[in-house]
């Protein structure tokens, strides 16, 4: 059933809402036995690329020529480089040129960001990292108890992105409309509530995607009987002219 063509999916330069019903399956180069829904990506004038990969059982990822995040969903993961499988909740990142192959040993559905490195004057760039986001401590955002934030990349000059956690109590919300230079992907993990992206007011629940432009207007407050967490990335670390 087509429901005539009504869903609450909405794209504008500054923003995308991007729901289940509109998800579209492509295989990227170098993938074997897996898809990949592609959220956000250069063509929309987004700085770096996120998918959802869904993997049948011994499905891979192909190469990337950028620096590459992942975060499992569903299933299980083996990588180059990480010391056991990944599972649910867990996350690897390898930086550009670091040659790897991300496998599933089972059905699985992973978060994958990529993004070009920017590298600036003095530093080198970061190293792989891997953990699960249970052995990850939270801080409340500012002083708010009831909005937690989980860092899964080392906040230091050598990365020039953040991925985090973010959990919301029923009923919290961000305490200002943000409006800044960074960008971000965020998909819901749990939980729903609403989400201003410019002008518009748009309900969001667990499986949606949200890419906000730069100095995108941005605010959202949790709603229901269960607490919202989405995972969210972000550019950081760098000079808005680039490299230094």
């Amino acid at each position: 059933m087509h429901n005539l063509g009504v869903t609450r999916s909405s794209y504008k330069p500054t923003h995308l809402l991007q729901t289940p019903d509109t998800f579209v399956r492509t295989t990227l180069p170098g993938m074997k036995n897996a898809v990949a829904i592609v959220h956000a990506a250069p063509q929309m004038g987004a700085g770096f690329t996120q998918y959802t990969a869904e993997f049948e059982a011994g499905g891979m990822l192909g190469p990337t020529p950028g620096q590459r995040f992942v975060y499992v969903l569903e299933g299980a993961l083996e990588a180059d480089g990480v010391a056991g499988l990944i599972g649910p909740g867990g996350y690897a990142y390898f930086p550009e040129g670091n040659v790897h192959n991300v496998a599933a040993t089972e059905k699985s559905c992973v978060v994958v960001i990529e993004k070009r490195y920017v590298p600036t004057s003095g530093v080198a760039a970061g190293l792989a990292v891997s953990g699960n986001e249970k052995d990850v401590a939270s801080t409340a955002l500012m002083g708010d108890e009831d909005l937690r934030v989980q860092t899964l990349i080392p906040d230091q000059p050598q990365y020039d992105f953040a991925v985090n956690l973010m959990t919301y109590q029923p009923g919290a919300a961000l305490g200002m409309v943000e409006i800044h230079v960074m960008e971000h992907g965020l998909l819901m993990l749990e939980g729903g509530g609403i989400y201003r992206l410019g002008d518009e007011w748009l309900p969001v629940t667990k499986g949606d995607f949200i890419w906000m432009a730069p100095y995108c207007p941005q605010w959202f407050g949790a709603l229901g009987k269960t607490p919202a967490k989405y995972l969210i990335y972000k550019d950081t670390n760098r000079h808005p002219l680039g490299e230094v």
